[in-house]
C-alpha cells in the first residue's frame, strides 16, 4: 500500500511512544486517524496534538484485553470513516521479573494485552477490512525480545514472541486467502517511551519493590537503558510507513539486531541454548 492521503488508520496504544508515533505519522500522511488508548488524559494529548493541523481523529479510550470494547471500537470506526486501510495493533506493557516468581495476575495482564489485545484487533478489523474489498495493512508491534530471549524478563518475552507468531500466522493466512491486505511486524529495540513505567496502567495494584525485586531491578534497567539509548518514536514511524509502501514484512529499528539474530540462529543449529540478548549495544 503506497497511498495514505485520504485513508483511515486505526492505531492502538497511541496516548504515548510508538502509538503517538505512528499516529503522528498517519496525520502527516494525510489520513484519517482513529486513536485508542486505556489512559485517558495522555489520549487526549494525542489528539490536541493532532487536531490543529486539519486532521479528522476519532479518540477513544479503550482497554484492548476487552473484546467487545474493541468490537465496539471497529464498529465505530467503520460507522464513522466508512473502510480502515492501516490497522496499527500496538498496545503494549511491560512486566519483567524470574519466570517463577511472577504471579499468575503479572502473566495474564502481559498477555492480556500483548498478545490477546493484538488477536482481539485482528479478530475485530481484519475481516471487515476484507469485506470492504481494498487494500490494506495490518502493523503488529512485537519487540526485538519477541525474536530473542533475555534473563528477568520471561513474561514480557514470551507476549512477544507470541505477537510475533501470530504476525506471521496471519501474514501466511491472507497470503493463502489471496487477499490484497499486507502484513508488517515491529519489532523496536531500544525506543524512548514509558513502556518500563506500564504499571501506571494496571488494573489491579502491581506487586510493591519488596514483593516483587526482580521485576522491579528489570524495569529500572529498562528506564535506564530507554532514557539514554532509545531512538524517537517519530523515527519508528517512519520506518514503519516505509516498511507499508514497500511491503516489507519485518521492521527492526537496531542495525545490531542482524548480529543478535545471527548469534541465536548459530546456537539453534548447533542445539545450543541462544545466549542471552544483550540489547544496548
Amino acid at each position: 500500500m503506497d497511498v495514505f492521503a485520504g485513508r483511515v488508520a486505526v492505531v492502538t496504544g497511541a496516548g504515548s511512544g510508538i502509538g503517538r508515533g505512528l499516529a503522528r505519522r498517519a496525520a502527516a500522511e494525510g489520513m484519517h486517524v482513529v486513536i485508542a488508548d486505556i489512559e485517558a488524559e495522555a489520549l487526549e494529548e494525542t489528539a490536541a496534538e493532532l487536531t490543529p493541523g486539519g486532521t479528522d481523529v476519532l479518540a477513544v479510550r479503550l482497554d484492548v484485553s476487552d473484546p467487545t470494547a474493541v468490537d465496539t471500537l471497529a464498529g465505530e470506526t467503520f460507522e464513522r470513516f466508512g473502510a480502515v486501510h492501516l490497522l496499527c495493533n500496538n498496545a503494549g506493557v511491560f512486566q519483567g521479573g524470574i519466570t517463577w516468581q511472577r504471579t499468575l495476575a503479572d502473566w495474564e495482564w502481559v498477555m492480556g494485552v500483548n498478545f490477546w489485545g493484538m488477536l482481539h484487533g485482528i479478530r475485530a478489523f481484519v475481516p471487515r477490512m476484507i469485506e470492504g474489498g481494498e487494500e490494506g495493512h495490518v502493523v503488529d508491534t512485537s519487540s526485538l525480545a519477541g525474536m530473542l530471549t533475555v534473563a528477568y524478563s520471561a513474561p514480557y518475552v514470551v507476549s512477544k514472541f507470541a505477537a510475533l507468531a501470530l504476525t506471521e500466522s496471519l501474514a501466511h493466512d491472507l497470503r493463502a486467502q489471496g487477499s490484497s491486505i499486507g502484513v508488517s511486524v515491529l519489532v523496536p529495540g531500544l525506543v524512548d517511551t514509558k513502556i518500563a513505567s506500564s504499571e501506571r496502567n494496571r488494573p489491579d495494584e502491581p506487586p510493591s519493590e519488596a514483593q516483587a525485586p526482580d521485576a522491579h531491578f528489570v524495569a529500572q534497567a529498562l528506564r535506564d537503558l530507554t532514557a539514554t539509548g532509545g531512538i524517537h518514536p517519530d523515527e519508528v514511524g517512519e520506518m514503519v510507513f516505509d516498511a507499508v509502501r514497500t511491503g516489507r514484512f519485518y521492521v527492526t529499528t537496531m542495525d545490531s539486531a542482524i548480529d543478535l539474530l545471527r548469534e541465536r540462529g548459530d546456537a539453534i543449529l548447533e542445539r545450543t541454548l541462544p545466549p542471552s540478548a544483550q540489547f544496548d549495544r
